[in-house]
């Protein structure tokens, strides 16, 4: 959903960015909106209390987050509400005739909502809790709403919720867990050593004030023995059994009451473990341990059936199964949470605590039957990954497929599309997911911990080195790469899902992995960690090791490749530092050379680089987006990337067109970013916890979010944006075509070198010719230009310019700028201002000069002089004019002296002797190094005099 500050904004094109539609500002009720909520893949229900079914049209409602999913299982469609407050939603239930629906909160001043179902909009507001609300549920009247608050808020409160105003309340002494209402002006409270009849006395009904309020009555049922139990679920009696309650302890036994709020009879379930109850006029439904629901008639308590088990746990989904109704001895099956009822169709949706949806057909207990399923994420989702569409049979996954991985140590391949090709045969538990693929043969992981009955005294008793905590898809979409919380490195090819590579490659959890692009030439796999230490895989010697690097004194927090035709990495973490590398080749594989350092003053959380290869974005903790040339390491960019003021940026994702930027902050809010301008274009939310990943898919239709609450957000985007994408592209893919044909052939593909030709003379000559011929530019020898030259230049106000700004006459100022005669200060040698100041060359694009020495480019080269090897009598110098064109004839000048010295090294020579040499040359070999020295005197770059033959 789009808040009300997303919006369009107009875009400004520039030389790198192809002129797009015109986006335009759009308000609530001009169209649809710009980004919308397709679909969630997930649920957050705990208790019986987070799950609800209308009763007229038999849809269910359960929380995701923040977001309220209204599922119709026949047409497997979902709305969606979302709770504006973006607190977490922990109760909810629909009202009798099914047109509102009223949810309860986490966190701080807790509110308790009331929706407008089919406008999504919400008609009351009640607050009177400070800690949470564990459960809400409408009268039979619907006049009045009950809420109950958290163990540490302990108040029972009845609201007249069409006027606003509390009609009574009262305190409880423990920890209620489930609400009851009876069709006879009462409801009942269940919990820790607790079940509690209150009743709603209209002759007692006052009006509130603020100063008053009215007491709620209540009184306790009478539990003889069974008075230390705890009672997880409740529910009043229907029709013949208007008078009776019954409940469910988390030990196992089933109660009834009667009407005089007595014990009247109780049942051993004979499970470990009880945790939700359900009762329609003809049953009574009990969610046990291990995937069981029992079934008893509710006229006599007699026991009927089971319903079939779910999966069990590390199931093969996408495997061919014998039936739901299979059963092996040794398979463990997840508990059931909650349970809900639909009178019309006879339905009893099941929610297991796996994170998993079952809709079971009950009309006939002898034959129950499977309606719709769905199987989610239980714990904390990491990370997502659109898999690559190709165009041929190598494919291994259908169009539109994405993964997830999770700290339920699982890796899950997902696709909504409803149009699947038939050689990916969906299965018989979910819709949307085709596999999942486990880490390990330990199930304790894939059952959600946080709805354990005493997870406040044992919260942290799973490992917590557990989960797969990143992956990555080759870009040939044969392997899948994925690092986990302990530091173990895993390579699967994803044909048949076999383990090929298993590595315990960190110290510490693995926190970015990123395959080469296919553009650079070579298939490189970097996995940076916690541990400070970025491995260099080799893809294709079976991920043998080539280099470690460890420049960062902190954890990384995101690693990347760039470079067309060429490989650069790029690194950023905690210490506050991006590194800029590129990579050469050596005898035994290829070695990363740092080349640019930045420092920020702000911890940097993730980035990405846009489709051109040309610009890395960087998501930083000032909640800043800092975009930074590849090459060059400058920044070019900074603007806002979260519309409010609180939290930090934690992830950053380019589309694949590279027109617009998603971001994720810490305040669980989403937006959508126009990447050259910095506009915010739309905003979202729903998630309950931090978004730790997103991506665009490849159609620029979606874009899909994963976070620590579990859930998957499937986000459509609006026809304007993927319009805006999609023209982008085109035009990209234009002027891609057109460079193509303008290149001619290489300008050094037709130059050779003399056999028998030094390479140290070759090397000297390349040097020597950059020098002297391209257009004059300093050697910075001291870092990058001071402002006063940038100002001097007129880069101050764009230093990332490609066109030449002219000079303008420029004074220094201040007292030490002048002589004492008021002369100005004169240059070295009398020579021209432009023969040593830096100027900016048009052929240079965006690159700039590394800081060399000159001096120290000669030493290098053992020979000064040109000399035959093969015959010491046949001089070698270059074709000047020939060597100097073909410099200046790139399209993109390399970023250091030394960098072109291979390419020259091909370059056209003349042989000769004492006779047939140039006139121009000199006949000693002395006196021809002397030449070269004396051309780079002239221009004030060095002092040399050749050593004698």
């Amino acid at each position: 959903m789009a808040g009300s500050g997303g919006g369009f904004y107009t875009r400004s094109g520039g030389a790198d960015s192809p002129p797009l539609l015109s986006l335009r500002r759009r308000s609530r009720h001009q169209g649809p909106e710009e980004v919308t909520l397709e679909k969630v893949l997930g649920i957050t229900t705990q208790t019986s209390s987070g799950l609800a079914c209308d009763p007229n049209t038999g849809q269910i409602a359960y929380p995701t987050g923040c977001v309220v999913v209204i599922l119709n299982p026949q047409k497997n469609k979902q709305r969606h509400i979302f709770n504006t407050s973006r607190k977490t939603l922990s109760a909810l239930s629909f009202s009798p005739d099914g047109k509102f629906i009223v949810t309860g909160e986490n966190g701080h001043r807790p509110a308790v909502r009331v929706w407008d179902i089919e406008e999504k909009m919400q008609v009351s507001e009640l607050h009177g809790h400070k800690h949470g609300v564990a459960c809400v549920a409408f009268s039979p009247n619907m006049k009045y709403i009950v809420s109950v608050g958290y163990q540490h808020d302990m108040i029972v409160n009845v609201w007249d919720w069409k006027k606003d105003t509390l009609v009574a309340s009262n305190k409880v002494s423990c920890k209620v867990i489930a609400i009851s209402f009876s069709e006879d002006s009462y409801f009942v409270t269940v919990g820790h050593r607790h079940v509690k009849f209150w009743f709603l006395d209209a002759s007692r009904e006052v009006k509130v004030n603020l100063s008053r309020t009215v007491p709620l009555v209540g009184r306790s049922g009478l539990l003889g023995e069974l008075h230390n139990n705890i009672f997880c679920g409740v529910a009043c009696g229907q029709g013949k059994l208007l008078g009776n309650t019954f409940c469910v302890s988390y030990s196992g036994l089933l109660c009834q009451f009667n009407e005089k709020r007595m014990l009247e009879k109780w049942i051993d379930l004979k499970v470990s473990l009880a945790n939700c109850i359900c009762v329609s006029e003809e049953f009574i439904f009990c969610g046990c341990a291990n995937g069981t629901v029992r079934i008893f008639h509710s006229h006599n308590m007699h026991y009927l059936t089971d319903l079939p088990k779910p999966h069990y746990l590390g199931i093969d989904v996408a495997k061919e199964q014998i039936g739901l109704d299979s059963f092996f001895a040794y398979s463990v099956y997840p508990d059931t949470i909650a349970l809900a009822f639909d009178p019309c169709n006879r339905w009893l949706s099941c929610v297991y605590k796996d994170h998993s949806i079952y809709i079971w057909d009950v009309k006939d207990t002898n034959k129950v039957g499977k309606v719709w399923s769905d199987l989610f994420h239980s714990s904390f989702v990491w990370n997502v990954e659109v898999y690559p569409e190709f165009e041929d049979q190598r494919s291994c996954l259908p169009p539109g497929s994405f993964l997830t991985c999770s700290s339920d140590n699982t890796i899950r391949f997902w696709n909504v599309e409803s149009d699947t090709k038939p050689m990916f045969q969906k299965n018989i538990y979910s819709n949307n997911l085709l596999k999942v693929v486990y880490m390990d043969d330990n199930n304790q992981h894939l059952q959600d911990s946080t709805s354990a009955p005493d997870r406040n005294e044992n919260a942290g008793y799973l490992d917590v080195k557990a989960g797969v905590r990143v992956m990555q898809v080759s870009p040939d979409g044969q392997h899948l790469a994925s690092g986990d919380r302990g530091g173990n490195l895993r390579i699967h090819e994803l044909q048949f899902m076999h383990e090929v590579v298993k590595v315990e490659a960190h110290d510490s959890e693995v926190l970015c992995l990123e395959y080469s692009k296919p553009e650079t030439g070579m298939a490189l796999l970097a996995s940076a960690s916690r541990d400070r230490l970025i491995h260099v895989l080799n893809v294709d010697k079976n991920y043998k090791l080539e280099q470690t690097l460890d420049d960062h004194s902190s954890a990384i927090t995101a690693v990347k490749f760039a470079g067309n035709g060429e490989v650069q990495m790029i690194s950023c973490g905690a210490d506050k530092s991006i590194y800029f590398r590129s990579a050469q080749k050596v005898a035994d594989g290829i070695n990363f050379i740092r080349t640019h350092h930045v420092a920020e003053k702000t911890t940097l959380y993730d980035m990405d680089i846009d489709i051109t290869q040309k610009y890395v974005a960087v998501a930083c903790q000032d909640r800043n987006v800092r975009v930074y040339n590849t090459v060059s390491g400058k920044q070019k960019w900074c603007y806002k990337g979260s519309q409010g003021d609180d939290g930090s940026l934690l992830k950053v994702q380019l589309d694949p067109s590279g027109t617009f930027l998603a971001t994720s902050c810490s305040d669980k809010s989403i937006s959508v970013i126009d990447f050259h301008s910095g506009e915010c274009v739309a905003k979202m939310f729903g998630h309950s916890e931090i978004v730790t990943g997103m991506k665009f898919t490849y159609d620029c239709k979606h874009l899909i979010t994963v976070s620590g609450d579990s859930c998957v957000f499937i986000w459509h985007l609006g026809p304007e944006i993927t319009n805006c994408m999609k023209q982008h592209l085109v035009a990209l893919n234009q002027l891609q075509q057109q460079t193509k044909k303008s290149q001619g052939p290489s300008p050094f593909s037709a130059l050779h070198c003399s056999e028998g030709f030094p390479a140290q003379a070759v090397l000297l000559i390349s040097t020597v010719t950059w020098f002297c011929f391209s257009d004059p530019s300093c050697i910075l020898t001291n870092g990058k230009l001071p402002m006063w030259a940038k100002r001097l230049l007129g880069e101050a106000e764009n230093s990332d310019s490609i066109t030449f700004n002219p000079r303008v006459n420029y004074q220094p100022q201040g007292r030490w700028a002048e002589r004492a005669d008021k002369e100005p200060i004169k240059t070295l040698l009398d020579t021209e201002i432009s023969y040593f100041t830096p100027i900016k060359n048009d052929f240079l694009g965006d690159t700039e000069l590394e800081p060399k020495n000159l001096d120290q480019l000669l030493l290098e080269v053992s020979e000064p002089y040109i000399r035959s090897e093969s015959n010491p009598n046949n001089y070698c110098w270059a074709d000047w004019k020939n060597i100097r064109t073909a410099m200046l004839g790139q399209t993109k000048g390399p970023s250091s002296p030394v960098s072109c010295l291979p390419t020259v090294a091909s370059a056209r020579c003349f042989r000769g002797n004492e006779q047939n040499r140039s006139p121009s040359s000199d006949p000693s070999p002395v006196t021809h190094s002397q030449l070269l020295a004396n051309q780079l005197g002239k221009l004030g770059f060095i002092s040399f005099i050749a050593p004698s033959p």
